[in-house]
């Protein structure tokens, strides 16, 4: 396993749609491990395989205390409620902002094993599958800011989840 460089907005993988997995082969396997691997050294909540330079339809994401989630082609099939939350990603270091999230949502995909499952989560893990699903279709944080006064630039030191 090996720590994957983050790439940073304006990278173009950033912006773009993440291409389908057709086999979760070897390389893929590899993959997810060292994206966990990486959040791990980082500290994020979760990671997609555009902000490691990866345009393929993984993800990963492991909120405190609870079991690493992978998934490979996922997608949100049902969203419910709203909330504002006060978001930040590794891609966009040093910055948070202030957006709508659903409060619950179900997605569906593979395990890193090919198996079809579906998570439903709530606040942060309904979070975390948005903003990580978002990166596989090339939409960042920043891109559902309502207006440029929702960005703030963060202090030195300052403790911000970084999804």
């Amino acid at each position: 396993m090996a720590v994957i460089p983050i790439v940073c907005h304006p990278h173009p993988v950033l912006g773009q749609k993440a291409k389908r997995v057709g086999n979760i082969n070897g390389s893929v396997q590899r993959l997810i491990d060292d994206m966990v691997e990486t959040m791990h050294e980082i500290g994020g909540v979760g990671l997609a395989a555009p902000q490691v330079g990866v345009s393929l339809r993984v993800i990963v994401i492991e909120l405190p205390g609870e079991e690493t989630l992978a998934l490979v082609n996922p997608q949100i099939v049902r969203r419910s409620g709203e909330r504002q939350v006060v978001e930040g990603c590794l891609s966009v270091p040093g910055y948070r902002g202030e957006i709508k999230r659903a409060v619950k949502v179900v997605a569906k995909g593979l395990d890193r094993h090919g198996g079809e499952v579906r998570i439903k989560g709530e606040e942060l893990m309904a979070q975390a599958l948005e903003h990580e699903i978002d990166h596989l279709n090339g939409v960042l944080y920043i891109n559902h800011l309502e207006s440029p006064d929702k960005l703030s630039k963060l202090e030195p030191g300052a403790e911000v989840t970084e999804i």
